[in-house]
């Protein structure tokens, strides 16, 4: 994790912290053909969606097996991603896995993700269940953005907001482990009120206790 103004490129931040041996698994935002050679050129792989007006030449069209069917994949495909131009900084061949999400478009229409990938050797469903594990981080993130949104900011110091942040990260997990679900906003300003010294442990307590009764 990495603390910026708010004004920066995610693009810039992760290459930035691109290491050797890694999957990366990255959402349409993170879709430049150059990023996605640079995490090749570094020695690891990435599965990440790209637009749906993507362009590509296909190479080869794979079998779907019966175990892809039913996670969702309506084709794998290895293809030369993007165009003449937009496609000359990839140095090789790349497999686009189209998958249904299980929803409708605005249009009414299934829902299709083009998850793009350098890994030949991954079976299709694999593909499409590293994007979704993704997701499942990818709405963590959504929820701790919106709560961060109120106005309960101990410090607005960089320092003060970055611990802020790491506190609230750590204490949400450990709760989500314990009660199985996702922390509240008011959850989240308990944990204020706590580490500020205005909320005593057996008011934090007895707060937890009232999200496992919710699910009993």
């Amino acid at each position: 994790m990495t603390i910026t103004k708010g004004s920066g490129n995610e693009k810039h931040e992760l290459r930035g912290m691109l290491e050797p041996g890694r999957l990366y698994v990255v959402d349409r935002g993170y879709a430049e053909y150059r990023l996605f050679q640079e995490i090749r050129d570094r020695g690891s792989s990435f599965i990440g969606r790209i637009r749906n007006n993507a362009l590509w030449t296909v190479v080869e069209e794979r079998p779907v097996s019966t175990k892809a069917t039913a996670a969702g994949v309506r084709r794998d495909l290895v293809v030369r991603l993007g165009s003449n131009q937009s496609g000359a900084v990839l140095k090789q061949p790349l497999r686009v896995v189209e998958v249904e999400t299980g929803k409708t478009d605005s249009q009414g229409k299934p829902e299709i993700f083009l998850l793009a990938t350098d890994r030949m050797d991954l079976d299709a469903e694999l593909v499409a269940l590293g994007y979704r594990f993704r997701w499942s981080v990818e709405l963590f993130f959504r929820w701790l953005k919106c709560i961060l949104g109120c106005r309960h900011l101990l410090s607005h110091s960089q320092n003060g907001v970055t611990i802020h942040v790491y506190l609230a990260i750590i204490a949400s997990l450990l709760i989500s482990l314990w009660t199985g679900r996702k922390p509240t906003k008011r959850t989240f300003e308990m944990l204020c009120f706590f580490f500020s010294g205005m909320a005593s442990e057996q008011e934090l307590l007895a707060h937890i206790a009232k999200l496992k009764l919710r699910d009993a």
